[in-house]
């Protein structure tokens, strides 16, 4: 039976992996001297299409998302170099982080799990309605970019 755990891990690790280098931007590789124009600390991960419009409740999470949650994750949740991961990403589709785990990872801050990033802290000053609007902006950025 541990076999077949430790397995199991092995195959999700590597399919963690694959989703991660699958969907980030080509620019976004690691800085290297043979590769002058890679993208520096802050520089957005992922390329986010926006919606044609968003509804009410969404255009209320962004300027909530605006104003607590941008400056790690980035502009549209696009996620930052060395600060934060994209939040317009398959790893936060509502399948693999229900939008409970968003309110838990603002209530509570998270432990880090999928990315290089550290761990995140709880958001001071937001409520769970804030959080509600903020996930329906995060839903809607989602679903423009293909992600259900």
């Amino acid at each position: 039976m541990k076999r077949i755990v430790a397995a199991a891990c092995v195959v999700a690790a590597g399919a963690v992996a694959w989703l991660l280098l699958g969907q980030t931007r080509p620019d976004a590789q690691t800085a290297t001297a043979d590769s002058p124009t890679a993208p520096v600390n802050g520089a957005p991960i992922v390329e986010v299409v926006l919606p044609d419009a968003l509804s009410d409740e969404a255009r209320i999470g962004k300027t909530i998302f605006e104003a607590k949650c941008a400056a790690c994750h980035g502009a549209n949740a696009a996620g930052q170099q060395g600060v934060a991961p994209p939040l317009v990403h398959v790893i936060y589709e509502p399948s693999h982080h229900g939008d409970e785990s968003f309110q838990i990872a603002a209530a509570r801050g998270v432990r880090a799990h999928h990315w290089p990033f550290g761990n995140m802290p709880p958001v001071e000053g937001v409520t769970r309605a804030d959080v509600a609007t903020v996930i329906a902006y995060i839903r809607e950025l989602q679903r423009a970019n293909g992600i259900r």
